[in-house]
């Protein structure tokens, strides 16, 4: 009796342990989780108020933040540049026809992630002011947590942009991890610190909440896994 309970409580989950499902379950989990928590300690407002100093953003114009604000989209841009290449040097080449894809990959994702989703779309609509915009930090406007949408084209605070083209190197990952599982983690886990790093910045110096980053991790991140499945990079 209890092999064969066992046996269907496997069978349940078995749908859930699909390797696509996993991939899009476990961030999407992360993402509200993080949120609800978020919100829930009114963490975007507190950590930004302890960087909000006599009307300024002090630490913000302090290396490394300014230079990591000076770097913007450079690095995310030249990934996207050698996924170009590949995809050109596949095209010519029968012995390198296998880097059409992942070229593909890194293109559309550097266009589609940070590109359409986050600048082109979430930004200019969304409306969520930045931490400098609303009233508790010198600004007119009221602030707004990260699922309350506000008036388009006036606030383009979530998510963040240079996080989002932070976090796309570690797109990598998503290429190796057939065949190179150390490296793709290697890859995933320096994408993770760039973006940390690039997320810090923009806290520190009024433009994004934290929240804000976080969702352009969440956003970058689930796109590469709808591509990765629709290129068919994991076979």
């Amino acid at each position: 009796m209890p092999r064969d309970g066992t046996r269907s409580s496997v069978n349940a989950l078995a749908p859930f342990m699909k390797p696509a499902i996993r991939d899009f379950a476990i961030p999407s989990a992360v993402l509200v989780l993080a949120t609800a928590v978020i919100g829930a300690t009114n963490a975007d407002l507190e950590i930004s108020s302890r960087l909000f100093v006599d009307g300024a953003w002090p630490v913000g114009d302090r290396q490394p933040w300014r230079a990591l604000y000076l770097l913007d989209r450079l690095p995310a841009i030249l990934l996207g540049v050698c996924g170009l290449g590949a995809v050109v040097i596949g095209g010519f080449s029968r012995t390198r026809r296998s880097w059409i894809r992942p070229g593909l990959f890194l293109v559309l994702l550097l266009a589609l992630g940070p590109g359409l989703i986050v600048n082109s779309v979430l930004k200019e609509y969304w409306g969520r002011p930045r931490p400098r915009q609303v009233v508790q930090f010198g600004g007119d406007q009221e602030f707004r947590h990260p699922w309350q949408m506000g008036i388009p084209h006036k606030g383009r605070s979530f998510p963040s942009g240079h996080a989002s083209a932070a976090f796309s190197l570690g797109a990598p990952f998503f290429l190796l991890r057939r065949r190179n599982p150390r490296a793709a983690v290697c890859w995933l886990l320096a994408g993770l610190f760039f973006g940390a790093l690039m997320s810090a910045a923009r806290i520190t110096q009024g433009g994004h909440f934290l929240s804000d980053t976080l969702w352009a991790w969440g956003v970058v991140h689930l796109t590469a896994v709808l591509l990765y499945y629709l290129l068919r990079l994991d076979r």
